[in-house]
């Protein structure tokens, strides 16, 4: 285990819990991580994301990117392809990682063979001082009990990369973890239980968050599609109350419409049914807690809405998601972005002759894929060749015009013309001729995916923050394809990961 064999990762919003997390990750003991990077998911991100320096320990390893406030599991996609090394660690913003975290985790990774994708850490929530837990606070007590909470969870990133991250679809900080838990195993690999430690403190909330905490419900269903009806125990996740919030909530039904039909005794058993539901889950939820006169009359108020809002919320989801396959994959992107040399055609260097154009094997199928699938194309294509003279404008388009010729229209022709050395903004590493792509297609960058054979196009795709799939061949670097964030053997396979058809 060498000090950079794992990454850090943190999505944020921009709590102020943010600058002690990362005081934490400096004082700790072990070796750091080859990088920090922290996903700034504010939707205005117009202010920066840290107020004073950083630490000094961390400082040359962090770095910010920006997701656009679509929610934890696309932030934590954008985070770890923004990483390179064998192992990623996942921590919340608003986690205090313990003095020997660091060494801990460098510890529970060193010994996992390749068939462990992922090592989960301990969470702890700390105790209030001189009173019972809140019902918000013991529902953050549940973290401790929770199976490859992200909290403290750290992937591998070949797993990470096979089932293709996690799943974007589940917007909010629900679910999403144990959905991608699922999905690692599945694929193969072992999910183990570390040694490491972090502290997970209740952070305020507000009267009504019981509530909000329902549309939780729509993932649930979300789950259930996607995993089958047994995807709770295999999660081991708890039951839940679902089946009494549906029955409290139909006994009120039932008693509005004795009343409005007016037949009073199925007004009357419908009410009192509703009653006695609404009373057990208040009670459920007031009994273990301070008692507090606050407390109490919270949970008396927000008892009267649990059982309707979550009813909404899970009939929403079953609304929505009931037709999603099972084990089905996230949404494919909104435009594939490709390389032109070694990724849709053989690369032939200096040709200048329309008629030397030769596609790599299975291009067209592939295109024709993503076309049927609804998804845009670009290309976009760094050709130093006419900066160099190798190649007139001229014959570049006409070498273009061959390539549709042979696989159809391909959306707009993103082509930087320069030289290395002009330094400009749009030759790839560089993220100008994918940012123009995207701009040209009208989808955000965020949704694009950009395939292609080289280092420079991973990292083009990185700083535009798009998805990266790097497709080797004899001229790809070793180094270049260990660090990529995903790699596929050609470019069949690449197109069937994009729209979910083989393993991800």
């Amino acid at each position: 285990m060498t000090p950079a064999a794992f990454d850090v990762v943190v999505p944020t919003v921009g709590r102020p819990s943010l600058p002690r997390l990362l005081g934490a990750l400096a004082g700790a003991a072990g070796p750091l991580p080859g990088r920090v990077v922290l996903v700034d998911d504010r939707r205005d991100a117009g202010t920066p994301l840290l107020a004073a320096e950083p630490p000094p320990r961390v400082a040359p390893r962090l770095r910010v990117v920006a997701s656009g406030g679509r929610g934890p599991a696309a932030a934590r996609n954008r985070g770890w392809r923004e990483t390179d090394a064998p192992w990623v660690a996942f921590l919340d913003d608003d986690v205090v990682p313990t003095r020997d975290w660091l060494a801990r985790l460098a510890a529970d990774l060193a010994p996992l063979g390749p068939d462990a994708g992922a090592s989960q850490g301990r969470v702890r929530v700390p105790p209030p001082l001189g009173r019972r837990r809140t019902d918000w606070e013991r529902h953050v007590q549940g973290l401790e009990r929770a199976r490859w909470a992200t909290a403290d969870m750290a992937y591998r990133r070949e797993a990470l990369a096979r089932v293709g991250g996690f799943d974007e679809r589940f917007a909010r900080a629900y679910r999403e973890d144990a959905d991608l838990g699922l999905r690692v195993a599945a694929a193969g690999f072992r999910l183990v239980a570390g040694t490491r430690r972090v502290r997970h403190p209740a952070r305020p909330a507000g009267a009504w968050a019981s509530v909000r905490l329902q549309r939780g419900n729509a993932d649930d269903a979300l789950m259930r599609a996607r995993h089958g009806r047994d995807w709770r125990v295999r999660a081991g996740a708890p039951a839940g109350r679902l089946p009494r919030h549906l029955a409290t909530t139909a006994a009120g039904i039932v008693a509005v419409a004795g009343a409005v039909a007016g037949t009073t005794a199925v007004a009357a058993a419908g009410g009192a049914a509703w009653l006695a539901g609404t009373a057990e889950l208040a009670w459920a939820r007031i009994a273990p807690g301070p008692r507090t006169p606050r407390e109490v009359a919270t949970m008396l108020a927000t008892s009267v809405l649990l059982p309707p809002v979550a009813s909404f919320h899970h009939g929403a989801g079953v609304v929505r998601w009931g037709a999603a396959r099972r084990h089905a994959r996230p949404a494919p992107p909104a435009a594939v972005l490709l390389d032109r040399d070694g990724t849709l055609v053989v690369d032939v260097p200096g040709s200048r002759d329309p008629a030397r154009v030769a596609l790599v094997p299975g291009a067209p199928a592939a295109v024709e894929r993503l076309r049927r699938a609804g998804v845009a194309l670009a290309v976009v294509s760094n050709q130093a060749g006419v900066a160099a003279g190798a190649v007139t404008p001229a014959e570049l388009a006409a070498i273009h015009r061959r390539i549709e010729d042979l696989l159809g229209p391909l959306g707009p022709w993103m082509v930087c013309p320069h030289a290395p050395e002009d330094a400009c903004a749009c030759r790839k590493p560089a993220p100008g001729l994918l940012l123009a792509a995207a701009a040209a297609l009208g989808v955000p960058p965020e949704r694009c995916a950009v395939i292609g054979d080289t280092g420079a196009d991973v990292a083009a795709a990185r700083a535009a923050g798009a998805r990266a799939i790097l497709v080797p061949n004899a001229v790809t670097r070793r180094e270049e394809i260990a660090r990529a964030p995903e790699t596929a053997p050609d470019l069949p396979t690449a197109v069937d990961r994009l729209l979910g058809a083989g393993p991800a």
